[in-house]
């Protein structure tokens, strides 16, 4: 259980989720911090998948930039809910489950279930809002972006157009994800994307870093920081990932980030005698919220994910 802490103090405990096969407890590192001055509750977890790291460095960034006195409320920040992923060096756990698909866990169930189930009851449960932090899956890249169910939830959108992101993707929960788990118990939650898996990249830190202060801003938690001047944000309101109609060589033609009008040229495929085979263009306008980073393409990979924009949420 995570400790009472006092007002403009903070305490840093090892959560048990689990136990080794020597019977060594496995623990889950937790920081709270308590700010001088009463307000919410808020979660911040990272690495819920091994693999995606950036998320750990933006948590590590929030311990040196939120000041006690100037926090309303209580942090709590998770830089590694998937303890044995990170230490494995995957995705999963070591049962070869997606801990993000079998939210809020269940304390007799399996092993990836139980984890879910303490980091559900001890961290999320307590808190008013949370905010997940997550990469591009392996071999892939995201471009900054935050995603939230922009017609269900009004708490979450809100929360999603003041973090300031690029890209602001409608997203709806999927079962089994924190996200879902936590909204059903009436707490909304936002998810970061950004960046790929296995790597520490401070480009997308930096970027996400401001934007989890300005939720926490929104939220009441940080009343002295100053809104940023964002020159532009992209609602996305549909995604749809464009894949390799042949297999070869990949030559990407577009960067994370960009606006395709319909019809621009995304890549082609290449034989290994250099000939070109195949060029696929955008057939539609949009923007490149997505990509492979593997410069080898098999019929039916996944190569560009193209965002659709929308009307802001009301």
């Amino acid at each position: 259980m995570l400790p009472d802490v006092p007002p403009g103090e903070r305490a840093d405990v090892r959560l048990k989720v689990s136990e080794s096969y020597l019977a060594a407890p496995i623990t889950v590192p937790v920081t709270v911090i308590r700010g001088e001055a009463d307000g919410p509750t808020a979660f911040v977890t990272a690495a819920v998948h091994g693999d995606e790291l950036n998320g750990v460095a933006v948590v590590h960034d929030l311990l040196y930039e939120v000041d006690l006195a100037d926090l309303h409320g209580t942090l709590v920040l998770v830089p590694v809910v998937n303890v044995l992923g990170l230490t494995q060096r995957t995705r999963y756990l070591p049962d070869r489950r997606d801990l993000n698909r079998v939210f809020p866990g269940d304390p007799d169930g399996s092993a990836t279930a139980r984890h879910a189930h303490l980091v559900f009851s001890e961290v999320v449960a307590p808190c008013d809002f949370g905010i997940d932090l997550h990469t591009a899956t392996s071999r892939r890249a995201n471009a900054p972006q935050v995603r939230a169910d922009l017609d269900g939830s009004p708490a979450a959108a809100a929360m999603a157009v003041a973090s300031g992101a690029p890209f602001v993707v409608h997203a709806r929960t999927r079962r089994g994800s924190l996200r879902r788990a936590a909204g059903a118990a009436g707490i909304p939650v936002v998810v970061f994307e950004g960046g790929e898996a296995f790597k520490f990249e401070r480009r997308v830190v930096a970027t996400v870093l401001e934007c989890v202060l300005d939720v926490l801003a929104h939220r009441g938690m940080l009343p002295g920081r100053a809104p940023r001047n964002v020159e532009r944000q992209v609602v996305v309101r549909q995604t749809r990932w464009l894949r390799a109609r042949m297999g070869g060589i990949l030559d990407l033609r577009v960067g994370l980030g960009q606006a395709v009008a319909a019809g621009d040229e995304l890549w082609s495929t290449i034989n290994p005698f250099g000939r070109e085979r195949n060029t696929v263009t955008a057939p539609a306008d949009g923007w490149v919220i997505g990509a492979t980073t593997l410069p080898l393409v098999n019929p039916g990979d996944a190569v560009v994910h193209l965002g659709t924009e929308g009307p802001a949420p009301s």
